[in-house]
């Protein structure tokens, strides 16, 4: 909470902070590199740097943190900073980087800002910061902890058994453990990091779902290749798809994210688009391994049957689950799957075009987990709040920096129920 003596502050100045968030965030990130380009080596994914997404992320993050801070001062917002917290430890952030952060944070507000940065305004804002940053940096030592990891130990090597080709521009690796240590088991729809060596000798992360349930020593993951390259987004993918092959090696964080399959007995909605098939293969994999009893409903949408990334796979899980189906929609007409596809599993109905939820009966107080782009998710959630889903029983992932949170918690803490 903030003190009596920058609350009043922070309340008249976020008008205009708000207005400039932007600006402030792109110079810190410029400045910052400036200063400490070692930290575009293994920290920072340059590809969110080139195209803008991280700077409004952290935009919206900082802005909808101090939001809450002056309107609903009662308000932590937990799923942010959980959020937050996930990619910094997949990324193996450390503590002292947030001094890092905070001097060249301050540094661009008063760039942005000038003469209007009273030594009142700055210390108002510094306090605002470091608010978030310890909550972040608590957050992140006890997951450091309850994974008996550190910062330095949440890296490890595996070796690459297995490269599937899926699709036309999405490749499955299957890595094994290179020693003897069993790591941390993933829960159902966390991702980890890939630290990629570059040819310019920098290291680059990535974040991959794992698309089944492993024992530690294994894992699986899927890489849609962005065309695009050499431009940093999609570097690593065209790196993976082109040089990376059975016995090679690659570095990977143990398993994050905070979207993960909640245990219960209620019916599960899984609405997905493209490589957002990946985290909801995880947890479709933990579910029929699991002999789970749960109904459960896949909703896929993508170009045609052709670029259904995991399709087999999840017809297959699909098949385990008792009384589970699935729903496509392709942007070009199919012919549908043969009887003996997966035992013609969860087959359902196959419609054309864009995903349409009024065209099917949805089950009666069912979760929901969305992955895809953000268009399609803004529009899948819009269209499950019309018909009566509450905000707290969707559930999303986004890859990449989440411009998506930070909007409603700026717009409505309810909203972050999400």
């Amino acid at each position: 909470m903030l003190s009596d003596t920058s609350r009043p502050i922070v309340e008249a100045t976020l008008p205009v902070v708000g207005a400039n968030i932007g600006e402030i965030a792109k110079r810190f990130y410029a400045h910052m590199f400036e200063e400490r380009p070692d930290l575009l080596d293994g920290l920072f994914n340059r590809g969110n740097q080139a195209d803008g997404r991280q700077q409004q992320a952290l935009a919206g993050s900082v802005a909808a943190f101090a939001g809450l801070l002056v309107n609903s001062p009662g308000e932590l917002p937990e799923h942010l900073m959980s959020r937050i917290s996930h990619k910094h430890v997949s990324l193996g952030l450390r503590p002292d980087h947030y001094q890092i952060v905070h001097d060249h944070l301050m540094w661009a507000i008063g760039d942005v800002l000038g003469d209007a940065v009273t030594p009142e305004i700055a210390s108002a804002w510094d306090e605002v910061y470091w608010l978030m940053a310890n909550m972040l940096r608590n957050q992140e030592r006890t997951m450091y902890a309850a994974a008996d990891l550190s910062p330095e130990t949440v890296w490890d090597t595996w070796r690459v058994t297995e490269k599937i080709r899926e699709t036309e521009d999405v490749v499955t690796f299957v890595v094994e453990s290179t020693n003897d240590r069993s790591g941390k088991r993933s829960l159902p729809g966390q991702y980890v990091t890939l630290k990629a060596l570059m040819p310019d000798g920098v290291h680059q992360p990535r974040q991959y779902s794992l698309t089944q349930a492993d024992d530690g020593q294994h894992r699986r993951f899927s890489v849609k290749r962005l065309h695009g390259s050499p431009t940093p987004d999609g570097e690593v993918s065209n790196l993976l798809h082109s040089s990376t092959d059975v016995g090679d090696e690659v570095v990977l964080s143990a398993p994050f994210g905070d979207v993960v399959l909640a245990p219960g007995t209620r019916p599960i909605v899984f609405a997905t688009a493209g490589i957002g098939i990946t985290p909801m293969a995880g947890m479709l994999s933990h579910l029929a391994r699991s002999s789970s009893t749960r109904m459960v409903a896949l909703l896929h949408a993508d170009e045609s049957s052709d670029t259904f990334a995991l399709q087999s796979q999840v017809r297959a899980d699909l098949a385990r689950l008792p009384g589970a189906t699935l729903t496509t929609w392709f942007m070009e007409p199919s012919q549908p799957p043969s009887p003996d596809t997966a035992q013609n599993a969860g087959s359902g109905r196959q419609f054309t075009g864009f995903m349409d939820l009024s065209l099917l009966e949805l089950p009666a107080d069912a979760e929901y987990y969305l992955c895809g782009p953000l268009a399609f998710m803004q529009m899948v959630r819009s269209a499950l709040i019309l018909r009566g889903v509450t905000a707290r029983d969707i559930r999303y992932e986004v890859f990449g920096p989440d411009l998506w949170l930070a909007e409603f918690q700026s717009a409505d803490p309810v909203l972050a129920a999400l």
